[in-house]
């Protein structure tokens, strides 16, 4: 890189100026660099001359010198650059150095002599003043000659000689010093150009570890993903599991729900049964008639009304024979199927009235009270099958019956009874869901 002249360049410039001015004490400055950069700044100036100057050099730096001096010769200022390479500098730095003598001696401007040091023995203040001497070109001594220098003394001597033996090695030394800053220049421009070459080795062996570093990452970020997509598939997979586990329960408590509401809905009819069935086999245990002896009678043409005698009425039908179809029958059957020990209980109660139906004798009254509960019936039945449809009058099952013989129906809850004959009170005749017609407790439907 080039010299950096500009950041210190006031105090540059000033130090130089005292040095060139003789009405200045000033007549040296010594200059050097900032560190290992290659910004120079004034290092130290005085007047003590070439003595006071080279007691500042150090070895261990590159330094620029710029003195006045008065030449032996003429006694006129001369001014003396020297270039000053210490032998503790690296040689990497000197390479660097030797590029900025040039633009330095430019700056310095005005030297007579130039002196390109590296030791104290270059810098001895009588070689610097011999080097100035020679420099001057002319000898300014004459005018202290005597007058009598054309006087003939006598004899003279051997007429001396200026002719000096040349010396091999000082003649070597010479050239090798004209010739250091032209090699350091060369060694320096193959140090840049080995830098270079490293340089640029060291820049692709980076981006070829650049790369492969972005190859695993990009590699280990695949992976990275391909695990999280493989754990978000699992736990979407583990919550419709949960969601599915979810619904399943629900449903079951929906299911048990339910089934606690029939068991509800359903102790609710069976207690309603139980109370419906307690009503008919108490209004039936006030009869003094069977109603099926009745209706088969009627089917055979005969009537209780064909004579007032008790005695000509029918007896009742034995017990043992068929047992009647009351409503607490039928309601037996529904808890037989929940439990045996109620179905045992409900055929308890249900022979004591049929008991009490065997035991009283049949009266004429009696009959005639029915015969005198059925016509209204009869005549309601009739108005009311005017006006329903082809059907007749229609009812909806409220609970489940099974027919106790072929003179019977059998349905289930919300089954349609239609073409319903209202002979009696307690029991209905009409066409169940199966087609059949027959006899039915009136209390296990209601009208529609």
């Amino acid at each position: 890189m080039a010299v950096n002249l500009s950041k210190n360049g006031p105090a540059l410039t000033t130090a130089y100026k005292e040095v060139v001015d003789e009405k200045s004490s000033t007549n040296w400055a010594l200059f050097t660099y900032e560190g290992n950069t290659d910004d120079i700044r004034l290092a130290a100036k005085g007047d003590g001359g070439l003595e006071e100057m080279i007691e500042d050099l150090s070895s261990g730096k590159v330094m620029y010198a710029f003195c006045r001096v008065e030449d032996p010769n003429s006694g006129l200022p001369k001014y003396v650059l020297v270039n000053w390479t210490g032998e503790g500098v690296k040689d990497a730095r000197k390479g660097i150095c030797a590029n900025h003598v040039s633009t330095m001696a430019k700056f310095l401007k005005g030297a007579h002599v130039t002196i390109n040091a590296r030791g104290d023995e270059d810098v001895e203040p009588e070689v610097i003043m011999e080097k100035v001497a020679k420099a001057s070109g002319a000898n300014y001594s004459f005018h202290k000659e005597t007058s009598n220098r054309f006087r003939d003394s006598g004899p003279q001597g051997p007429v001396g000689s200026v002719y000096q033996k040349t010396n091999a090695v000082s003649e070597i030394k010479k050239t090798n010093k004209d010739n250091f800053w032209a090699q350091a220049e060369k060694e320096e421009e193959k140090r840049r150009q080995e830098e270079r070459r490293r340089a640029n080795e060291e820049r692709q062996v980076l981006e070829n570890e650049r790369k492969d570093r972005e190859a695993k990452e990009a590699s280990l970020r695949e992976k990275r993903d391909k695990e999280r997509g493989q754990q978000i598939d699992q736990q979407k997979k583990y919550q419709q599991q949960l969601e599915a586990e979810s619904k399943e329960q629900e449903k079951k408590r929906y299911e048990e729900q339910q089934q606690t509401e029939a068991a509800q809905r359903k102790s609710v009819r069976r207690g309603e049964s139980l109370e419906k069935a307690n009503e008919a086999a108490s209004l039936i245990s006030q009869r003094a008639l069977n109603p099926r002896e009745m209706f088969k009678q009627r089917e055979r043409g005969i009537t209780p009304s064909d004579s007032d005698d008790p005695a000509a009425a029918p007896a009742p039908a034995p017990a043992s024979s068929q047992p009647e179809p009351e409503v607490g029958d039928g309601q037996s059957r529904y808890e037989e199927e929940e439990e045996g020990e109620e179905q045992e209980q409900e055929e308890e109660q249900e022979e004591e009235p049929q008991n009490q139906l065997k035991e009283e004798p049949v009266s004429v009254n009696s009959y005639v009270q029915e015969k005198a509960i059925e016509e209204p019936a009869k005549e309601e039945n009739n108005v009311t099958a005017e006006e329903s449809s082809e059907r007749g009058i229609c009812a909806k099952a409220l609970y489940d019956y099974q027919a106790a013989d072929d003179t019977e129906i059998s349905f289930d809850p919300d089954d349609i009874i239609t073409s319903i004959e209202m002979i009696d009170e307690g029991w209905w005749r009409g066409y169940g869901p199966d087609g059949h017609f027959g006899m039915f407790p009136a209390n296990y439907v209601e009208l529609v």
